[in-house]
Formats: C-alpha cells, sequence, structure tokens
C-alpha cells in the first residue's frame, strides 16, 4: 500500500493524475463575482442555508437548534436544544442575509437583540457558556461530566459576537446599543479562568465536576481561533505562551509530510493512513479568520487550508475503495451523521458518506471544485435537498439520505461562500482592533490588513 501511495504522489507532482490538481496549490481566492447562472445558485443555497438559523431558529431564544430533522424523528428528546458554537455561525450568517438582501437590517438587528439579551441571562460559568442549553437558558449536559462551561463552543459563538459588533458599531443609535450588547458578552468570558494557571487551555469547566474532564486543547485541529480570541481578550487574555507551548506544542506539531502530493503544512494527529482530519478543522475557525495572507513560525495558514480540501478532492477522485457516487463532482468528507451515527469522517475514516458542508464550506479554498459539487447536487440529486438546504450527509452507496440537518454543519455554508464571494466576514473579524493586537501578541502576521 505505501508503494502505491509513494507511486500516486510522484504521478500527481508530475501532472499526470489528476492534473487539474497538479499546478493550483497556489491558487488564492478571488472576489470576482460569478457568472449570472453560477451567482444565483449561490443565492439559492445561501438562502436556503441560512434559514436554518433565521426560520428555523428556537423561538424563546433566537439562538440555532443543535439540530432540526425534518421526519421529526430525535434522539434524547432534544427537539428544543440550542447550540452556543452553531449560535455563533447563525449570527455570521444574519449579517450575510442582511447584505444579500434576504432579510432587512432592521430585522436582523432585532433578532440580534433578543438574541444578545437572552445570552445575558443565560447559564454561564466564568463568562463561558456550555455546549447546549435549554430555551430557558439553563444548561443541558452534553455528556456526563461536560455540565459546565465549554471554551472551545463559546469561542465560536465569541466569533460570531465580534463579527456583528464590527458590523453594527458605526450605524445609529440602536445599530450601536446592539454593538454595546455583543461588546459586553465578549468582554465578559474569562478565558484565562480555563487555563488552570497553565500554559495550555482547558475545554471544560463544570461547577459540579470542576475539571473531571482534563481536556487539554491541543492542536493542530479545530480549535485556532480558541487561542486567537483568548490572547485577544481585552478583559481576560491568557499568555501568549499558552498558543506556542499548549496549541503548538513548542513547534512539535510540524509536519513535512504529504498527500497526493500536498504539502500538509502541520500534523493533524488523526492516527490514519491519510493523515489529514476531516474538513470542518479548515472551516469553524476560519469563518472570521482570515487565512489568506496569515502566517506565523509554524503554519501559512491558507496553504494549510487549501491543501487540506484539495486532499479531501483528491482522494474522492482517486476513490480507492468504490463507493458509489465519488468523483470529482462529488467530494467531501467532514463530522456529520453517517449510517451509525455522529461521525468524523475523513480519508483514513471512511464508509462512504459525503457531508455536503464540507465542500461548500471549502468554497474559497477549491471555488472551481466546490462550484461543480454544487451544481451536481442540485442538478443531479434533488432528492438530497430539503427547505434549509442539502441534507447533513448523503450515501449513495447505502442509498442513505435521511432530512436532517445540523447547526454546525450547515450554518458554516452560507458563511464561507460570502467570504469566498466578497471577504465580508474575514474583513469585519480581522479589522476588530483586538484581533490585530492578539495576532501581533501571538507573532502571527497577515498582509491584507
Amino acid at each position: 500500500m505505501r508503494r502505491i501511495i509513494r507511486k500516486i504522489v510522484v504521478l500527481i507532482g508530475l501532472g499526470i493524475l489528476f492534473p487539474a490538481a497538479a499546478g493550483v496549490s497556489q491558487h488564492i481566492s478571488t472576489r470576482v463575482e460569478p457568472n449570472p447562472a453560477d451567482a444565483a445558485l449561490l443565492d439559492r443555497i445561501q438562502r436556503e442555508t441560512f434559514n436554518y438559523f433565521w426560520e428555523g431558529g428556537e423561538p424563546v431564544s433566537g439562538a440555532a437548534p443543535e439540530r432540526i430533522h425534518l421526519d421529526g424523528v430525535y434522539p434524547q428528546a432534544d427537539a428544543d436544544v440550542v447550540t452556543s458554537g452553531g449560535t455563533g455561525f447563525g449570527i455570521m450568517a444574519t449579517l450575510v442575509g442582511i447584505e444579500r438582501g434576504f432579510i432587512s437590517r432592521e430585522a436582523g438587528r432585532e433578532r440580534l437583540g433578543k438574541l444578545a439579551d437572552w445570552l445575558a441571562r443565560a447559564d454561564r460559568f466564568h463568562g463561558v457558556w456550555p455546549h447546549w442549553m435549554y430555551p430557558s437558558g439553563k444548561v443541558k449536559p452534553f455528556s456526563k461530566y461536560d455540565n459546565g462551561g465549554d471554551i472551545v463552543e463559546t469561542a465560536y459563538l465569541a466569533q460570531g459576537l465580534l463579527v456583528a459588533r464590527e458590523y453594527f458599531k458605526g450605524g445609529d443609535e440602536k445599530d450601536r446599543q446592539l454593538a454595546d450588547s455583543l461588546d459586553q458578552l465578549w468582554k465578559g468570558i474569562d478565558w484565562n479562568w480555563y487555563t488552570k494557571g497553565e500554559k495550555v487551555i482547558y475545554w471544560h469547566w463544570s461547577p459540579e465536576f470542576g475539571w473531571k474532564m482534563n481536556f487539554a486543547v491541543r492542536g493542530y485541529n479545530e480549535c485556532t481561533i480558541l487561542y486567537i480570541l483568548a490572547a485577544a481578550s481585552p478583559t481576560h487574555p491568557v499568555d501568549p505562551d499558552c498558543f506556542h507551548e499548549g496549541y503548538m506544542r513548542k513547534g512539535e506539531i510540524l509536519s513535512d509530510e504529504r498527500s497526493y502530493g500536498y504539502e500538509l503544512v502541520l500534523q493533524h494527529n488523526t492516527g490514519h493512513s491519510i493523515p489529514v482530519g476531516p474538513l470542518f478543522w479548515a472551516h469553524y475557525s476560519f469563518l472570521g479568520l482570515d487565512p489568506e495572507g496569515l502566517s506565523d513560525s509554524y503554519a501559512d495558514y491558507w496553504k494549510l487550508n487549501r491543501h487540506h480540501a484539495l486532499v479531501h478532492y483528491a482522494y474522492c477522485v482517486e476513490n480507492s475503495r468504490g463507493y458509489k457516487g465519488y468523483g470529482k463532482d462529488c467530494w467531501g468528507l467532514t463530522a456529520s451523521y453517517s449510517q451509525l451515527g455522529y461521525s468524523a469522517h475523513a480519508p483514513g475514516h471512511d464508509f462512504g458518506v459525503i457531508s455536503p458542508t464540507a465542500a461548500l464550506s471549502s468554497f474559497p479554498y477549491t471555488p472551481e471544485e466546490s462550484m461543480r459539487f454544487l451544481k451536481h447536487l442540485y442538478a443531479d440529486h434533488p432528492e438530497y435537498i430539503g427547505k434549509y438546504g442539502p441534507f447533513d450527509a448523503f450515501s449513495e452507496q447505502s442509498n442513505w439520505a435521511p432530512p436532517r440537518y445540523l447547526a454546525i454543519d450547515q450554518l458554516p455554508i452560507p458563511v464561507m461562500i460570502e467570504n469566498y464571494r466578497s471577504g465580508l466576514l474575514w474583513k469585519l473579524f480581522m479589522n476588530a482592533p483586538e484581533i490585530q493586537k492578539g495576532l501581533t501578541d501571538l507573532d502571527m502576521h497577515t498582509n491584507k490588513y
């Protein structure tokens, strides 16, 4: 098998196998609007996926439901449970809705104002929200010992709070009032508490179980944004050494490995034969954090994410396992539903399930490949499309495609497509003064802002 993989790498490098991928690693996303037909399709999917939050939002809180099942079958009796991270993604999607004319600015502001008031009343643990909450604002335990603060999900929420604050802060009096409410929520997060005084951030804390989960957040994974925000906090910042020693492991995270001819840049620590993680690692942290032109002593973050997506594309085109449907028009693996339950799909952990968010949220990195997938999905598989866009996951191999959605898969789609089209969320987040200072403190550099 290793001989076969090495041969594939050589053939890719020569442009013999997957010639379209041989010369694309230097591609930088454009800001050129696509042709009218493609633009209309992008408008459609952005509207449909945004409506997961707008029309499908939990009515009491205005937050994002953890899941929406059009078949009405729910696990854990949690049809009304909301998710903090997905809500952060929904906040950013709301700005897309305003800018694309799906809703009015006034309607978006009213909804986010309602949400901000609810978040201020909801359970917090040293300023940190739990992963799941009931409409009352009370925590719903994510697992036995995880009934307190979830600093990673809170980071995803805070990313949305900051982007929306930047969007509204220069507006009229009502806009500025909302911006101030969002700012207070952001400033109330005690990132430093979650270090336990060490040079790493811990994922969970519970008033009942303390640090029993004992999960130190070390990279590389979906948590880059956590360390950026923790360093950027104007009220409770963490020492930059937490990023360098904790997340980046004093440089031990660097990788000289290649997969399908692409440099991996950082170790993904998956333990799989194809050493790349699920694609949400290239999405969640980078809904606001702009990887274009962003670098430090560890990574060129654009190369890191683009190559990550291209490995997934090449893997699905090769389709060494012979799964039905895989190919240049149908690709992308990430954490989603599957026939066996929720699973973090990746090239080394694959049983025939395509998760649409994987390719669609990769639009900035792989615009041509992502557009082919989008067109294929809407033209050839309307049975995989529902009122909130493509279903969470499907398997042609297993003839499986339940009409179900997850917030953390659906809501990155309109945001990342907008970053491809206009850079809206990237510009807002990167121009926040705290973020500029936080990046400087972490010795991260951007040539765009």
